[in-house]
């Protein structure tokens, strides 16, 4: 068994690629497909593209799936700066929802409320400002 990738449904596939681009993942693969009425885009970090979050965007909608269909945990990344990525996330508009305050693991939300757990790769970086006391905004 080997994984494939994540799927999460987009109601806005510009918006939701612009936030991965954001992440630094890169488009891999795109599948257009007429008689289905969708679009299905892979994105992966720079290098690792057996690892892609798959993009599904329904050209008609998501009215007609079950109401739990967008139900699901998180996608989470390992990062070289933790503190730099958040920073980046922030100056373009992104809410951290749980900042790195122990300078290991924060949480973000896409534009389809998918939540994103960042890893420092590593050890946890020391603690500083401001997101040592930078409290929690939302859920994630």
């Amino acid at each position: 068994m080997r994984y494939l990738h994540t799927m999460v449904r987009v109601k806005d596939l510009d918006t939701s690629m612009g936030f991965y681009r954001l992440l630094g993942l890169e488009e891999t693969r795109r599948v257009e497909s007429e008689q289905g009425r969708f679009t299905l885009v892979f994105m992966a970090p720079p290098g690792q593209p057996e690892t892609p979050v798959e993009l599904t965007y329904n050209w008609d909608g998501d009215e007609g799936l079950p109401s739990d269909s967008r139900h699901f945990g998180h996608l989470a990344y390992e990062v070289d700066d933790i503190y730099a990525t958040c920073q980046h996330l922030m100056d373009n508009g992104v809410t951290i929802n749980r900042p790195p305050r122990d300078g290991h693991m924060a949480f973000v939300r896409s534009p389809d409320n998918v939540s994103i757990e960042l890893l420092q790769k590593g050890g946890s970086l020391p603690p500083q400002e401001p997101w040592a006391s930078m409290g929690n905004t939302g859920h994630w």
